[in-house]
């Protein structure tokens, strides 16, 4: 017999690791080639993990909540499709053995559950591993129930409770050093704790599912990480939009895709990143990195709320209708939960459309580690003024605000403006006869 290890693959840069949150099989259950076997969640997206080899499922390696490696084996699949049971041959040496060994088992269990068993208030259940890191720190019932589990279901893993108590450490410290020391240092102490939560009569309380937990710790470290500054400049759109409008049924027809804004805005921004190329950037410690490739991240809203960003890899490569196709592809199969890990991963510069919702205006967060995000408003008619060769006048033009953030680290207001004015620029530049 022939076993198969299953290995947990590359799932773009920097990602290192994944949370095991479903097996999809059983230990004995068989297995065809390409047949999804387990699914894991990163920080950023859920997938599976499918097998390259038929068989029969014969080990699971890493439970659920476990977090595995990428690389080492998470199971191994029987390739002969039978999961054989081993010999064995007891002498009453070994018996006598099992049982004392049984006993003591026994023992063992009767005295963790007695030291370990804990009630909580809200019927969350714990493991008996997080029971006892909890006897061991002396953590009350009550802070039990306070940590927010990033398990499946909302239960507490080995982390939650191990970060629970580093924090604890931190903020006793931080406490104990205010008591004895005037003035305080506010940048060397951790933060005061928030107001504590008025829950009344007919308030829903909802748990934050674990991507909203992940967005919601990406967004406050990237606000700690980078001191953000946000330019804005008015586009005029008209040319676009008229272009647009001649243009998308024929480019349907032609090219099987819808045509909408974003590719457009994609194109501008690849050109004034390659004029500007100091946005498409990423720091590390007091390096600037200044990154070869054009990896354009368009953010996406989810049908549950949440938001993610996948990335077109070398966007400056494509014309606009390969990049009409990405555009259409990758928020298709971001609504689907579709995407691959490595179709979020690697995004050197980012747009968001917050026009989408009506808004006009917006002050994005810099997802770490870039250096900049853009988004694009609303397009609105508005009467403006335009020059022509009988001089000044009114005329109703489609316009629409960009507003441009940036980290002040490395990205000054001048390299800040000068970029989104660039792009501004070859957004109102665009050619009415552009071919499709």
């Amino acid at each position: 017999m022939s076993d198969y290890k299953l290995i947990l693959p590359s799932m773009g840069e920097g990602v290192m690791e994944a949370t095991v949150t479903n097996w999809l099989k059983n230990i004995g259950d068989k297995i065809t080639e390409d047949e999804s076997v387990v699914e894991i969640a990163t920080d950023k997206v859920d997938s599976d993990v499918p097998t390259p080899v038929s068989g029969v499922l014969k080990e699971i390696l890493i439970p659920v909540d476990g977090i595995a490696k990428v690389g080492e084996p998470i199971a191994i699949v029987s390739i002969d499709g039978v999961v054989e049971e081993e010999e064995t041959t007891t002498t009453e040496t070994d018996k006598e053995e099992v049982i004392v060994a049984a006993q003591t088992i026994e023992k063992d269990v009767e005295t963790i559950k007695s030291e370990t068993t804990v009630v909580s208030t809200d019927d969350k259940f714990y493991s008996p591993l997080v029971k006892s890191i909890a006897k061991e720190e002396g953590i009350s019932q009550s802070e039990l129930d306070q940590i927010v589990g990033s398990g499946k279901e909302g239960r507490v893993t080995k982390d939650d409770i191990l970060n629970f108590v580093k924090n604890k450490g931190t903020q006793t410290a931080a406490s104990t050093t205010a008591a004895v020391k005037q003035p305080v240092d506010v940048s060397k102490t951790s933060p005061a704790p928030a107001t504590p939560t008025i829950i009344n009569d007919g308030d829903e309380i909802i748990e934050m599912d674990r991507m909203r937990k992940l967005i919601a710790q990406n967004m406050l470290q990237a606000k700690q990480t980078a001191p953000h500054v946000t330019s804005f400049v008015e586009v005029d759109m008209t040319n676009i939009v008229l272009w647009r409008d001649k243009n998308k049924n024929e480019f349907a027809k032609k090219y099987g895709e819808k045509i909408t804004f974003m590719p457009i805005f994609i194109e501008a921004v690849t050109k004034a990143i390659q004029d500007f190329p100091m946005i498409n950037v990423s720091v590390d410690g007091d390096k600037i990195i200044k990154k070869k490739n054009i990896n354009v991240g368009m953010a996406a809203a989810l049908p549950s709320g949440n938001l993610i960003v996948p990335v077109i890899k070398n966007a400056n490569q494509y014309n606009l209708a390969g990049l009409a196709k990405q555009v259409n592809d990758l928020a298709s199969r971001s609504r689907a939960n579709k995407l691959k890990p490595d179709e979020i991963q690697g995004g050197t510069y980012t747009i968001t459309n917050i026009g989408t919702f009506g808004n006009i205006l917006g002050t994005p967060i810099i997802p770490q580690p870039q250096v900049a995000i853009l988004a694009v408003g609303a397009i609105v008619k508005k009467p403006a003024v335009i020059e022509t060769p009988q001089g000044d006048m009114i005329a109703i033009r489609h316009k629409m605000y960009l507003s441009h953030a940036y980290d002040h680290r490395v990205v000054d207001g001048a390299l800040g403006g000068m970029f989104v004015k660039r792009v501004a620029e070859y957004l109102e530049g665009f050619d009415m006869n552009t071919p499709i």
